[in-house]
């Protein structure tokens, strides 16, 4: 502590430096995402936004709202920024109406193509191994889309160009969309096990679809 810092500017210097957010008080550059330095709260808070994109998502067709919401939040919080709860729920509202619609195709999308697996393990239709392997890709894609314009989705650009750069975002980083796959995967795993898990397993997707963006920039 220098001889023109308080104890209590002190203590704030100290919590800044132990959390990431700067300015440090040793030699070394500021944390890249401070908001994650932190193990416990991270977990924490992905526990809270699964909770959250839970909630706001029970009508089924807002889950894409809710899950770009959770994203956002997510973003706001590993990078220090001011992330309160009512930010959420203003971008829930945001989101809301495209959401809905692309909530629904999807249901629709997921209907049909589980009727389609469905038949193909009754043996009713020829080549029915062809058509459950086409449905269960068909099921990946949904998740994967989703995911992806989740990720993409902004108040000032709409749903409409989220959904436009899926294919560009799939082609830019194959790898990327692999892991995001996985992801859809895991949640569908884990609720399917135990259904009250789908709160931390969404909560986890919603950091995954940040992560692996990340990951990419670092590798290149």
């Amino acid at each position: 502590m220098t001889d023109t810092m308080t104890k209590r500017e002190y203590r704030a210097a100290v919590r800044a430096d132990r959390d990431g957010s700067g300015p440090t008080l040793e030699e070394r550059p500021a944390a890249r995402f401070p908001g994650a330095t932190g193990a416990f709260q991270l977990l924490g808070e992905v526990l809270v936004i699964g909770l959250l994109i839970t909630i706001a998502s029970l009508p089924v067709v807002t889950l894409p709202a809710a899950l770009a919401a959770g994203i956002r939040h997510v973003r706001r919080f590993i990078a220090a920024e001011h992330a309160p709860i009512a930010g959420f729920w203003r971008d829930v509202l945001r989101g809301s109406l495209g959401g809905a619609v692309i909530g629904l195709v999807a249901l629709v999308a997921v209907g049909v193509l589980l009727l389609d697996i469905d038949l193909a393990r009754s043996g009713f239709l020829p080549g029915g191994i062809v058509i459950e392997v086409i449905g269960w890709a068909g099921l990946a894609a949904v998740g994967l889309g989703i995911l992806l314009a989740a990720g993409a989705w902004t108040p000032e650009t709409g749903w409409r160009t989220a959904v436009r750069g899926i294919p560009a975002a799939v082609r830019d980083d194959v790898v990327g969309t692999a892991f995001v796959v996985a992801t859809a995967g895991f949640v569908v795993v884990v609720t399917w096990m135990l259904p009250p898990l789908f709160i931390a397993a969404i909560g986890c997707a919603a950091l995954a679809v940040v992560a692996v963006p990340q990951r990419t920039r670092r590798t290149r």
